[in-house]
């Protein structure tokens, strides 16, 4: 048994000692000054403290630190300071070890890194949805001080993502869904694109893996003829970049599963309809630096010159970069096959700040990152803002960061020429709040080219703003539905937030005046009659409402508070009398519906018996999941288990918020339940159709239809169809049925009958 023991150890130290020399060699490859005696020390001192603890999958814990370190090192492009920090990163957190300790071994630059990772550990999240934003902020404030912070917490998580499989399932969704909502959105945002797309097909997998697979297998079916079309596509374009004489590559990228399947939802088409799943990537080294923007100009010059370009779609990122610092030239081309290819052309430095974000433009620092830069800090100081103004909401706060991080960008100028990167779809309203708070709160309308328009007029790429104020002007409630940036959301909620105290603080004086007078003591008992007098739920809101004059305080309010009946006491009593029977009844209710779902393991996946969904389980309202749906139940506040979608939006919070009451369930249910779907069709009109389309349903398939609605416009006709069936495969076999009828073009399954569909 001990020289089995020992030749385990064995096995693990040579394991441990391959890993952390190969982590060694990639660093002494990497262009950084190499110091590798203080990336030696910090692994044996993490070696040291996480001695003979195992990782879930059975690996000594060890490895996780080196895996990250490798991580930061090779696909983020960090230096000795972060692969140090990363070494580190659990120390703190998991042994007896200080942040002291750390300093006064590492000095205080990875000390404080270190310091900052171990507070936003255990995922961001913790039980409640506060504390996870509160470790959210502790994450962007600490990313405030040192951007090295995020970077690694990225690659910790990308390393977690790899190796998610030795997870409960249901800790699988909670992490996937919280990687989604949050770890993609910044990768993205920090430039990291390879990485982002890394963890979005990871979580993907996992969320959906038969609809991943099925993706995979068809990618891997068309790609003899993608590549095929790749060759003939580009041997005209290499012959011309031979001509120009500059060093190039090119390259195929192949859209990733994760962006195929989400277009696939959000266009409701399938695979086969997707037209970009390929593009090509010309990758030059220009002659001098000073060429590298002429050089991408005369190469889509060259190659418009072969293939037609597409008008609307030349996308400029060289002179405008994107905020999270890419620039490229992106044009659409037509080839000789009839499909439109996007072709994107980069200079081999542009390419590494695509890969690796802001970690590249310390490679280029000499150069001239500083605009890029200028970006990040913008960036950061905007979230700075949010976090200085705290919001009561922690989903809200999480959703308004959201809007900053996954937004692409549209460029507009000021009346003076000077030009301002905003959010897609920002309002004039947003660019007044970008410039200055002041602005935005006076604001009463705008000019945008030359031409007056309201607040909520979205602006476009290219638009010339100008926004006219008044000094009498207030911030208006209405506001916040039109405004999208995450600053213009936070200062109306925090402006409208300081008046409604004020007019609170002034009902407030106005009711305690009335009580004098009345000789009435201003006890809380008294302010609830009046609360339940009103309506209101709570003496904020009648403080409220008395200072805005709602109502005004007299004889009512008196005979209320001095015991006068009045006809509104006989309504009390009556209720009283008659409701009182209806009370016990829904306890009981609620009673039964809480045993089972706490006699419910969390660590087994739940089996979703016809029986059981009758009983004890809700269908979510929002998503409407039938069996055969990828689903998850979540436990809500009074122990009921809702059903909902994986890709549920209000699913997508609860994972990010409310982690640890997930459940994984399975549908194990048959033919036995009825559960109603609605699918949507579209079509050349013609005379027979709707005979033809229910003849499939009704007497084929023998499905009962709930509703029907069709409308013909201009030869072309739209239906929507409300139909019961037991599981994904009806409405499949209903949506394949219905596609060989020779007038419909198009038919897909939709969450709600009234859903529009765009093309």
């Amino acid at each position: 048994m001990t020289e089995e023991k020992l030749t385990q150890e064995q096995t693990d130290e040579k394991m441990i000692d391959e890993a952390f020399q190969e982590l060694l060699d990639q660093y002494l490859k990497s262009k950084h000054r190499k110091k590798v005696e203080i990336i030696t020390k910090a692994f044996n001192f993490a070696r040291q403290a996480h001695k003979g603890v195992r990782r879930r999958s059975g690996e000594p814990y060890i490895l996780h630190p080196i895996a990250v370190a490798r991580i930061a090192c090779v696909e983020i492009g960090l230096g000795s300071t972060s692969i140090c920090s990363a070494l580190l990163h659990d120390v703190v957190e998991d042994t007896d070890y200080t942040v002291e300790d750390i300093e006064n071994l590492f000095g205080p630059k990875i000390a404080q890194i270190v310091d900052g990772l171990t507070k936003i550990s255990g995922g961001i999240f913790g039980d409640r949805a506060s504390a996870q934003a509160e470790n959210f902020k502790k994450l962007l404030l600490t990313m405030n001080d040192d951007i090295r912070v995020i970077l690694i917490k990225i690659a910790d998580r990308l390393h977690n993502m790899r190796t998610l499989g030795s997870m409960l399932p249901s800790k699988q969704y909670k992490i996937a869904g919280e990687t989604l909502y949050i770890y993609a959105p910044l990768a993205n945002r920090l430039g990291l694109n390879r990485i982002k797309t890394e963890l979005e097909d990871l979580s993907f997998k996992y969320e959906h893996p038969e609809a991943y697979q099925q993706i995979e297998e068809k990618l891997k079916a068309t790609q003899a003829e993608r590549t095929n079309l790749f060759e003939e596509f580009t041997a005209p374009i290499r012959e011309q970049l031979d001509k120009m004489g500059l060093p190039y590559r090119i390259l195929a990228r192949i859209k990733s599963p994760y962006s195929i399947w989400n277009k696939m939802q959000n266009k409701h088409i399938t695979f086969e309809e997707i037209y970009d799943i390929l593009a090509v990537r010309i990758i030059f080294t220009p002659k001098n630096e000073e060429e590298e923007l002429n050089d991408c100009f005369n190469i889509y010059v060259a190659i418009s010159r072969i293939y037609k370009p597409h008008p609307d779609r030349l996308r400029d990122w060289v002179s405008h970069p994107k905020a999270n610092g890419y620039q490229a030239l992106h044009v659409t081309l037509m080839s000789n096959k009839g499909q439109w290819i996007e072709v994107q052309i980069r200079s081999e430095r542009m390419n590494d700040v695509a890969e690796q974000g802001f970690a590249a433009h310390w490679k280029y620092k000499e150069g001239g990152g500083s605009e890029d830069e200028g970006e990040l800090s913008k960036w950061l100081k905007t979230i700075k803002e949010i976090l200085d103004d705290p919001q009561p909401d922690a989903l809200d706060f999480l959703d308004t960061i959201k809007l900053n991080l996954f937004a692409s960008e549209i460029f507009v100028f000021t009346p003076k020429g000077e030009i301002k990167t905003m959010p897609q779809n920002a309002t004039a309203l947003d660019f007044a709040f970008s410039i200055h708070t002041f602005l935005g709160s006076h604001c009463i309308g705008a000019k945008v080219n030359h031409k007056l328009v309201p607040l909520s007029h979205k602006l476009q790429s290219g638009d010339q703003v100008e926004i006219l104020t008044s000094k009498s002007q207030k911030v208006q409630p209405s506001w916040i539905n039109f405004a999208t940036t995450a600053k213009a959301k936070a200062k109306i909620l925090s402006i409208l937030k300081r008046e409604r105290k004020e007019v609170q603080q002034a009902g407030e004086d106005m009711l305690h005046e009335f009580f004098k007078k009345e000789g009435i003591e201003a006890t809380e008992t008294n302010i609830q009659k009046l609360c339940t007098l009103h309506k209101l739920k709570t003496p904020e809101d009648l403080m409220y409402q008395i200072g805005q004059k709602v109502f005004t305080l007299g004889d009512l309010e008196k005979n209320e508070l001095k015991e006068k009946s009045t006809p509104t006491n006989w309504k009390k009593y009556i209720a009283f009398a008659f409701g009182g029977g209806s009370k016990p009844k829904s306890q009981d209710n609620a009673s039964s519906k809480e045993k089972p779902a706490l006699n419910i393991d969390k660590k087994k996946i739940v089996k979703l018996t016809p029986e059981e969904i009758q009983k004890h389980y809700i269908i979510a309202d929002c998503c409407k999941p039938i069996p055969g749906d990828d689903v998850l139940g979540y436990i809500d506040d009074n122990n009921r288990i809702i059903i909902h979608k994986r890709q549920c939006p209000i699913a997508t919070q609860l994972k990010t918020s409310f982690g640890n009451r997930l459940l994984a369930v399975q549908w194990e249910i048959g033919k036995a339940l009825n559960f109603p779907v609605n699918v949507y069709m579209k079509g050349i009109d013609g005379i027979g159709v709707l005979n033809q389309v229910t003849g499939i349903i009704s007497q084929q398939l023998n499905v009962n239809i709930h509703k029907l609605n069709i409308e013909s416009n201009d030869g072309i006709f739209e239906g929507r169809i409300q139909l019961f069936v037991h599981d994904v495969d009806d409405v499949n076999t209903i949506c394949e049925n219905l596609k060989k009828l020779d007038h419909i073009k198009k038919v897909t399954r939709i969450e709600n009958f009234d859903d529009t569909i765009t093309d």
